[in-house]
């Protein structure tokens, strides 16, 4: 799984927050995340909404993007990241 930053638009965020940050969304289904890459735009900061459908706690790690967090089972969180030069940044749970 990985997350593509693109240096062009590749798919429309799903919606904004006041800042007129993008918002985009990842799904996890049987310990499985959905979609299984996500492009985004190079150099803009993005909200990555991390949706747990599964009843146990799954997390969210990217060594290259510096972040980790659990999502507990039946939850949601959120990720801020962005900036990032164009490239492909691996995710995994």
């Amino acid at each position: 799984m990985r997350l593509i930053v693109a240096a062009f638009l590749a798919l429309a965020p799903l919606s904004a927050i006041a800042m007129d940050v993008p918002v985009y969304t990842l799904t996890i289904k049987d310990h499985r995340f959905a979609p299984a890459e996500l492009v985004i735009p190079a150099n803009t900061k993005v909200r990555l909404v991390v949706v747990n459908n599964d009843a146990t706690a799954e997390e969210f790690e990217s060594h290259e993007l510096n972040r980790e967090k659990v999502v507990t089972g039946n939850a949601r969180i959120s990720v801020y990241v962005g900036r990032w030069k164009p490239g492909r940044y691996p995710y995994l749970g």
